[in-house]
């Protein structure tokens, strides 16, 4: 099997501007910051960023590298609305695309089947439609002739996701209590770029966990990032929790300009991953 393993400045090295993004994990929860931190040290821009959004979608829209968000949601979880991701969207410097979480699912869904639509009831009878202006209802085929939304296929350049363990030909284990859709976001991709807590061999990974927990398959995933506390400062259980303290001070930054380019060059500037830790992790 062939070894994927790589950095995250390799990774970046294989994005460009314009591109569509997926990046895995939910608000606040497994996210693969230190590859999010990459693209906000690079100088990528107009990226359309699709993502069950947190801190990741907040980050890249505060160093202005969004063009457009599409999201079920974007929350800290503690803090119910990410601040510079509402600092965006109130400032009308983003463009979006709002969906409800399972209509954001179906689209990953449908991207990864090669399909440009799934039909849903979800959103029927609502003010989605009349909101989101670009989505289109169909009729079913069938005897009773129904009006279903059609959720169109998002589909992704590239896709970002954090695993707790992974092996070098990039299967990927969570160990934490929820799978989320991270491999939907790989299915639904061109290129899938997998950061981890540890790399290990393959044979100790069914020595972790279940066989259920083997979420992601090597034919999913193009490369393989070691990155030790790589979702920081976001959740990956059972191997750390939320850094709540440091999620409160960077929350505070949408405060001010200043504020945020000081925390900034504090924490999110430092491209060794080393001393990431040693600044942020443990201080």
């Amino acid at each position: 099997m062939a070894d994927k393993r790589m950095t995250e400045e390799d990774v970046v090295g294989q994005l460009r501007d314009g591109m569509t993004i997926g990046i895995g994990g939910w608000g606040s929860r497994r996210k693969p910051m230190s590859m999010v931190r990459a693209i906000l040290r690079s100088p990528l821009r107009d990226l359309t960023v699709v993502s069950y959004g947190g801190p990741d979608v907040g980050l890249l829209c505060a160093a202005g590298k969004v063009k457009k968000a599409i999201y079920g949601f974007v929350s800290l979880d503690s803090i119910p609305l990410e601040p510079h991701f509402r600092a965006a969207r109130q400032g009308g410097t983003i463009e979006t695309l709002e969906l409800d979480e399972g209509m954001f699912q179906w689209g990953l869904y449908a991207a990864s089947l090669r399909l440009p639509f799934l039909p849903t009831r979800a959103g029927m009878g609502s003010d989605l439609l009349k909101h989101q202006p670009s989505l289109r209802t169909v009729r079913s085929p069938y005897d009773d002739g129904e009006e279903l939304v059609a959720v169109p296929a998002i589909q992704l350049d590239a896709a970002l996701i954090h695993m707790n363990r992974a092996d070098a030909a990039g299967n990927g284990q969570y160990l934490g209590p929820d799978a989320y859709f991270d491999d939907l976001f790989c299915m639904a991709a061109t290129k899938r770029f997998m950061s981890c807590e540890r790399v290990v061999p393959t044979s100790e990974l069914l020595r972790e966990g279940s066989f259920h927990t083997l979420r992601i398959q090597r034919m999913m995933v193009d490369g393989v990032v070691e990155a030790p506390f790589g979702a920081h400062f976001t959740s990956c259980e059972p191997d750390y929790d939320r850094d709540e303290a440091f999620q409160r001070e960077y929350a505070a930054t949408a405060a001010s300009p200043e504020a945020w380019q000081a925390f900034r060059a504090k924490y999110l500037d430092l491209d060794n991953l080393d001393d990431y830790r040693k600044v942020a992790v443990k201080r």
